[in-house]
């Protein structure tokens, strides 16, 4: 396979911000003191007697974390809800996001101590298993990976893919559907020209026709679909191979991380559960509270918001948990990189997978 690295120089596509990516009862004639005062005590002593005891809030030691997400709803959604709606602060979470264009080098930051945890599309999923970072807590399941050509590039199919240039991030859920397109008609990378860009410049690339085609994810896949018009043409995405695979993203951390900050990271996925059944009720308002926090037009974040399975809710995690969907997907999940040659062999989920972690934070919120 020849991969090269570009360098692109040039304007990069801009892309508009906008600020959010009774009257009073009348008074009863009061009663003699001498009928009214043993009535009021009977009835004060009921209540004193019947009255259930106020649970006692649950206080934290604020902590502070430093958390990687990239871009797009996928990524962002599930944190952001968390923050903007108060829910990392009720766990005692001061929570700092930092953006990053893509899952290695968040997991890169984790290892060099500059993040504490990170979101994680389905490719870099594959470095979890290699024993780089653990997963604590599943956030959605993913549509926003797609394979995008340029038909004035002479691109119309899978197939006309061969020996073009295409943008591609390595290690990432979009180069997973590459691969699996091109397996589709008898094709790997060797048969193309990839070209390793981040997010930004696979966006950029496509716009000014200095590639070919690209695989990457939303929003950046609607953003190319859009400038391109008539000459953009998808190719396929991961509706294609739904039923083939799973596509989960993940909440991570690093093993070392982990094992000095388990309360923490329940209290993280705490607040993630509770975040996630407000998104799945609320998903439009949360694309606008995206499209604020990555610095988008609204609608932008409007137009992803089919891109994901947001009904990953704490109840679905409790459930998921108990009958073993959650860890089928991990399983399953770890089948596609195994036959793409990206993982040699077999890992047990349970060696990188903190299912106690999501358990606990969902017993927590439901005692």
């Amino acid at each position: 396979m020849k991969r090269r690295m570009a360098l692109l120089a040039g304007t990069a596509l801009a892309i508009a911000s906008l600020t959010a990516c009774g009257g009073s009862k009348p008074a009863e004639t009061a009663a003699p003191a001498t009928t009214a005062a043993p009535a009021a005590t009977e009835a004060a002593s009921e209540a004193k007697t019947e009255a259930p005891e106020t649970e006692a809030a649950e206080t934290f030691e604020t902590a502070k974390v430093r958390l990687a997400y990239m871009p797009n709803m996928g990524s962002a959604s599930l944190a952001v809800t968390a923050r903007d709606k108060g829910f990392f602060e009720e766990m005692g979470l001061d929570v700092s996001m930092v953006e990053f264009q893509g899952g290695p080098a968040e997991i890169a930051a984790m290892a060099s101590g500059d993040i504490d945890i990170s979101q994680i599309g389905h490719g870099a999923h594959a470095l979890c298993a290699e024993g780089e970072a653990v997963i604590f807590q599943i956030d959605a399941t993913s549509l926003a990976d797609a394979v995008i050509g340029n038909t004035d590039k002479g691109v119309g199919s899978i197939e006309e893919l061969k020996g073009k240039t295409v943008a591609v991030t390595s290690g990432t859920s979009a180069e997973i559907i590459l691969n699996m397109a091109l397996q589709s008609v008898g094709m790997t990378q060797d048969d193309i020209e990839a070209v390793e860009m981040d997010a930004n410049g696979i966006v950029s690339a496509m716009v000014s026709g200095n590639v070919d085609a690209c695989a990457t994810w939303s929003p950046g896949t609607a953003t190319i679909m859009d400038a391109l018009g008539d000459k953009a043409i998808m190719l396929a995405n991961n509706n294609d191979y739904v039923e083939q695979v799973t596509f989960p993203s993940s909440f991570i951390t690093s093993q070392k991380y982990a094992d000095a900050n388990h309360d923490i990271l329940v209290r993280f996925s705490r607040a993630l559960q509770k975040a996630a059944d407000y998104r799945s009720a609320n998903i439009d308002e949360v694309a606008k509270l995206v499209a604020k926090q990555c610095e988008v037009d609204e609608s932008i974040m409007l137009a992803c918001t089919g891109e994901g399975n947001w009904g990953l809710t704490g109840e679905f995690v409790g459930k998921g948990l108990a009958d073993g969907t959650i860890k089928n997907y991990y399983e399953n999940q770890q089948k596609v990189f195994i036959d793409g040659g990206r993982l040699t062999e077999e890992v047990p989920v349970d060696n990188y997978v903190l299912f106690d972690v999501m358990q606990e934070a969902y017993d927590a919120n439901n005692k």
